[in-house]
């Protein structure tokens, strides 16, 4: 699973076994299991036991989430950062 990074240089890959992006945020009304949405710090019920996204590729997969693209500053050194720093955005930009 390879995203691109918003900053130049070379795609930054997915860490595998971290699916922090998949639990820290909220995520608006559109997943197919969370038709009210997911609330942040909840894991996606589209989360795989491996961590993996399930909807990865899909055409229902939530444009907030192929918004999310895996980056050194976001994802750091391993998924307690990457749970850390995506709670910390989700509390800066609570409406």
């Amino acid at each position: 699973m390879t995203e691109t990074s918003p900053v130049s240089g070379p795609p930054f890959e997915c860490r595998p076994a971290c699916g922090a992006c998949c639990v820290a945020p909220s995520i608006a009304p559109t997943l197919p299991a969370l038709p009210e949405g997911k609330p942040a710090g909840v894991p996606c019920p589209h989360l795989t036991r491996d961590l993996r996204c399930s909807l990865w590729g899909r055409p229902e997969r939530p444009s907030f989430c192929g918004s999310l693209k895996p980056d050194p500053e976001m994802c750091g050194n391993g998924r307690d950062h990457a749970l850390a720093y995506l709670a910390d955005l989700e509390e800066k930009t609570r409406p």
